[in-house]
Order: structure tokens, then sequence, then C-alpha cells
């Protein structure tokens, strides 16, 4: 009897599926390469990223150990054997609480003694004073027997002598009754610390010894207990770079973490930054405090702390990715923009610092007599920055400190960190001495708080850092000037030229081989 045939049906069906999706994969993939070239095409080849407005948090990062505030070493003054220990680790004593015990009998000896040599003084205390007694008498009776010529003048000078020695004796045995009293009460004293008592309330730490171990407390005190005087509230002591210290202030916030709770996030606050240096090799740190709060008992002394330092926040600031930053464009695309910069120069653009400065005069709130007088000074200065700026772009080149031309992109400082070459400081103080002609006669006319707030935000405008940025316009990319500000190391907060929105250049794309 012959087998019939396995049905082929079922793997016809398999076959149709695998085919229809290798297809769909084809498709997908084809439509993905051309919308990818397209949208490359649209960006004439730029990585670009929109210029857009968020928060920008500046920190510190350092690691260090979570410790109390206060910690007591508990030690013994007294030598002798430790006959019994009533705390262990972790627990909760209170002040005035008996930690342990030390064999009291070498010191109730002491004072048995002590008590036993009061009794002896004090009875050659009497004595001497009977003695006393009777040496005045003694003298009373020969100087009067003196007086009347009836004993020679050398029994009178004998009996004073005598009495003179009783005096003197009964003063000395008084002394020595006083002497044993106080070593008595050194004794008593030794007596009374052979009972180890905590100084503070807190929470025991280590524990040193055990009973029947020996003391010896010639030198120095022993160590015997660790308290933590209160965990509710702990430290962390970090060390940070000099480079940093600078930024780091009292009242600032803190977070951190540590290994046993990784997604928890702890909050502080920075209590104190001390001034003792340290050196190691040759790196120069210093410790700041960060105060915690601990009420809950999560945290333990000893545990590691990644701590970041808020040293600066900005909320809702104009920012751009820091690779946009670092973007500089082809030779070609400098020599593009170099001729597009003439003609602007030439039409009397690149105003973005007499903007800031009219900016600065308006939060014055200047009088119509001062305005008038900042109008012509910056009008007369707007004339000269018009006719500096053409003949530079005739030059072909432009201020690399307020960005007069894409020249000024390439003296800028790569990473963002801006401000020109090294000329940028001598050229910043030509400029402010020129500021400062320049509006002198406005400056004159302004009341003393507005002069202070004029010089202040004159000095941070010369002072702030500028670095270039390429926006892409048009599919050609357009140098401008941004002032830079706080950076968390993504972003950095820009003002000036950038506004909300425009397209900026973080890099070129890769062309295909």
């Amino acid at each position: 009897m012959s087998r019939p045939a396995a049905p082929v049906r079922p793997a016809r069906r398999r076959g149709l599926v695998a085919l229809a999706l290798v297809a769909v994969v084809a498709i997908a993939a084809g439509w993905a390469w051309k919308h990818q070239r397209g949208a490359t095409a649209a960006g004439g080849g730029y990585r670009t990223a929109k210029i857009d407005r968020g928060d920008i948090r500046v920190v510190i990062s350092s690691t260090g150990q979570l410790s109390a505030i206060s910690t007591v070493v508990v030690g013994s003054e007294v030598s002798g054997k430790v006959t019994d220990v009533y705390v262990d680790f972790n627990d909760h004593v209170g002040k005035g609480q008996v930690l342990a015990r030390i064999d009291p009998s070498t010191y109730e000896a002491q004072i048995a003694q002590g008590s036993a040599a009061i009794n002896a003084a004090q009875a050659n205390s009497a004595e001497a004073a009977a003695t006393l007694r009777n040496a005045e008498a003694d003298y009373r009776r020969k100087a009067e027997l003196g007086r009347q010529k009836l004993v020679a003048q050398a029994d009178v000078d004998l009996a004073r002598a005598t009495l003179e020695r009783a005096r003197a004796t009964l003063t000395a045995s008084r002394a020595q009754i006083a002497q044993q009293q106080a070593g008595t009460r050194t004794s008593r004293v030794n007596l009374a610390r052979t009972e180890i008592r905590s100084p503070v309330d807190g929470v025991v730490l280590t524990r040193s010894i055990e009973p029947g171990q020996t003391v010896a407390a010639s030198f120095q005190a022993p160590e015997l207990f660790k308290l933590a005087e209160d965990l509710s509230q702990m430290k962390i002591e970090l060390a940070v770079d000099e480079a940093d210290i600078g930024q780091v202030k009292v009242g600032q916030r803190a977070s951190f973490t540590v290994d046993a709770f990784p997604d928890r996030r702890f909050r502080g606050e920075v209590a104190q930054v001390r001034l003792s240096a340290t050196t190691t090799n040759n790196v120069v740190t210093y410790p700041v405090v960060i105060r915690v709060d601990n009420r809950d008992g999560t945290l333990l002394p000893g545990m590691t702390a990644n701590a970041e330092i808020e040293v600066s926040r900005r909320d809702d600031v104009l920012r751009v990715p820091n690779a946009a930053l670092r973007y500089k464009p082809s030779d070609e695309e400098q020599a593009a923009m170099q001729a597009s910069a003439g003609e602007a120069a030439a039409g009397g653009g690149g105003q973005g610092v007499t903007e800031e400065i009219d900016r600065l005069v308006a939060s014055l709130s200047p009088t119509p007599v001062q305005r008038a007088a900042y109008d012509e000074a910056a009008t007369e200065m707007r004339e000269r920055q018009k006719a500096r700026r053409a003949a530079m772009a005739q030059q072909g080149g432009g201020s690399r400190l307020f960005g007069g031309g894409p020249g000024g992109g390439r003296g800028a400082t790569g990473g963002g960190t801006g401000g020109g070459g090294p000329d940028a400081g001598a050229m910043r103080q030509r400029m402010a001495q020129r500021m400062t002609q320049q509006f002198a006669g406005f400056r004159a006319l302004l009341t003393p708080d507005q002069q202070q707030r004029w010089d202040s935000g004159l000095d941070a405008l010369l002072s702030a850092r500028r670095a270039p940025l390429y926006l892409l316009v048009a599919g050609k990319p357009k140098m401008v000037m941004a002032r830079l500000g706080a950076s968390d190391g993504s972003f950095t907060e820009v003002s000036g030229a950038p506004k909300q929105g425009d397209t900026v250049i973080t890099g070129a794309e890769r062309k295909a081989p």
C-alpha cells in the first residue's frame, strides 16, 4: 500500500509571505533613503538645530563622604582594668549616661589612705594648738617678770622664740591638713572618672574596648568610644579644585547620590567654604562642607556621595547646542560669507553692540535731556563704526572682538569660550577707552545711581564672552556674533543677534563615497 503525497499548499503560502515581507522592507529602505537625501539637499549638507529657550544649570561635581556634623571621641583619663561595658554599636545614649566602668578599687584605697592622713594631720594640728597656748602663757609670765627685772632678758627672749615656733608649727599642721584634703579630692575625682560617661546625646559609632581589657592612660587618653552627636543632620566634605572654588558660595544648593540608593537624589546646601587649601600632586583643592537633612535616617556615616553644587541657574533663556559653537565653515564658505559681509557693512549692518547699549540706556529710564545726549553720542559712534566696517570689508577683514566679518569667526576661540585671540584683552581695553570718551557727556548728566548702573552694565558688556554662530539662511551659512552666558556642557546661553527659532548649523554632513 503506497503512502499519500505530502501537501504543498502550506509551504507555498509561507514562501509568498516571505516574499511580501522582503518587498515591504525594500520599499521602506528606499523611502528612508529618499527622505534622508531630500532632507540633506534641503539643508545644504548641514546638520542643524533650532535656537530655543530653556533652562541652563551649571554645576560643579565632586566626591566626598557622609559624616555626622559633630563626632565626639570618648576616652579614659585614668588607668585600670575595664570591669563593665554597658553599650554596644548603634546604641542611642544620653548625656551623662554610663558607658563603661573601670575597676575603682585602687582609687577607693587612695581615698581611704587620704582620709587617714587627714585625721593624723588634724591630730597634729590639735597638738600644735595646745603647744601654742602653753607658749603664749609662758611668754606672758616671763615678759611681766622681765619688766619687773625679776628674770633675765635672755629668758624672755627664749620664751618669745618658743611662742613663734609654736605658731609656725600650728600653721604647718593646718597646711598639711589642706594638702591631705586636696589629695583626697583628687582621688575622689579619679574615682568618679572610673565611670566612663557620655558627654553628649548621640549614637555609638565605634566601641574599642571589651570587659577585662586594661586601659593605660599614662600619656594620652585612649579612645574607647566614638559617638555621633546627631545623625538627623549630616555633612559631606568635598574637595573642590581651585579653578572652580571662586564660583562656590555659602547657601548654594547641592544634590548628591549614594551607591546604596542609586535611583534617589538627595538635597543639601553649602554650609562652609574653608580656607585651608590642600595640595596633592600639584593640584590645589579647598574643602567645601555640604549640610544634609537626614531626619528619616536613610543616610549612614561613611557613605560615598557623588555631589553636584549648583553654582548658577538660568531659567527660560535663549540657548544653542555647544556643537554650534564648535562648527567652522570651509574656506569656500568663508570667502562667500566675506563677500556678503562686505555688502552688509556698506549697508550699515552689524549693530549688535550698539543695540545692547541701547537696551542698557533704556533700563536707566533716562530723562529727555539725558536721552538726547545719548542719541547724539550713539549716532556719532554708529557713523564711525559704519565707516570703519566699510574700510575693513574692503581689506577683507573685520573686528574679531565684536564680529565685523567672517574673519572674526576664525579668530574666536573654538568650543564657544570665545572672546577673541591673544589680543582680545588689549582690544577690550581700547574699546572701553573709546566708549568712555564717546559717552562722557552723557554720563555726566546721569544721577549717581544711574552712573553706577551705567558703569557696571558697560563693564559687563565689554567683558562678555562672544563667539561666532553660523545660521542657515536660504540654504547658505550666515555668520553672526553671539554674546555667551552660562553653559552646562550641552547648551550655552546666547544673546544678541541670534533669535528664537533661528536655524543654527551644528556640523557638516559627510559626503557619500
